[in-house]
């Protein structure tokens, strides 16, 4: 499997990012940024859908003082809910997408793919370099 994803640590002694998009999110990422204007992704610890990133705008959405700010992709804030953070701080969250329509409250609904997300654990030296909130 090739990595195309954008954004990942170049080296150990580089601070790595907690979020990266592949080329195929960072696209549509793009059409969505050019059609609504400024947006931003929630991953919520919610009991429906609580494992996809909703992709809303900017304004339709409260963050509040349980929203960590993992990073920017493509332009828009990614936040994850700080209970769900704690449980995922040891790894680098890579968003992407898939086939079919996901969940109806988010902006790529009805374009035919939805956003997805995967976890790769940082190295040992990746997490240094993150610093003591990442163990």
């Amino acid at each position: 499997m090739e990595d195309s994803r954008i954004g990942a640590a170049e080296s150990h002694n580089k601070r790595p990012e907690r979020v990266v998009a592949s080329k195929d999110a960072l696209a549509l990422i793009a059409e969505l940024r050019a059609q609504y204007g400024e947006i931003l992704f929630s991953q919520s610890s919610g009991c429906c859908d609580g494992s996809v990133p909703l992709c809303c705008e900017m304004h339709d959405f409260h963050v509040g003082d349980c929203d960590v700010l993992l990073g920017i992709v493509g332009g828009a804030p990614f936040y994850m809910h700080k209970t769900q953070y704690a449980y995922t701080k040891h790894a680098q969250l890579i968003l992407d997408i898939a086939k079919g329509n996901g969940n109806e409250f988010s902006l790529e609904y009805g374009t035919g793919v939805h956003f997805v997300f995967e976890l790769r654990l940082f190295s040992e030296a990746e997490l240094a370099a993150l610093g003591a909130d990442s163990r």
